[in-house]
């Protein structure tokens, strides 16, 4: 479960950076009051743990990623 959600997380996080990149839109602080709003800062920390998280899932061997998703 914890793996859904850091890659949901690391999605967002990620089609945040696309918009920033293409279109200089940042779209967390655009839907939270701006980058210094309390509630994008925990977004962009949420994102950063995601992603930090989802390192591990480099390092899984893939039986056992299999295994959990047939549960």
């Amino acid at each position: 479960m914890l793996d859904r959600i850091s890659l949901i997380l690391v999605v967002i996080g990620a089609i945040n950076w696309g918009a920033i990149g293409l279109f200089q839109f940042d779209i967390v602080a655009w839907l939270f009051g701006g980058q210094d709003a309390i509630i994008s800062r925990i977004v962009y920390t949420l994102v950063a743990l995601a992603g930090i998280w989802c390192i591990s899932l480099l390092f899984r061997k893939n039986e056992m990623i299999t295994s959990n998703e047939e549960m």
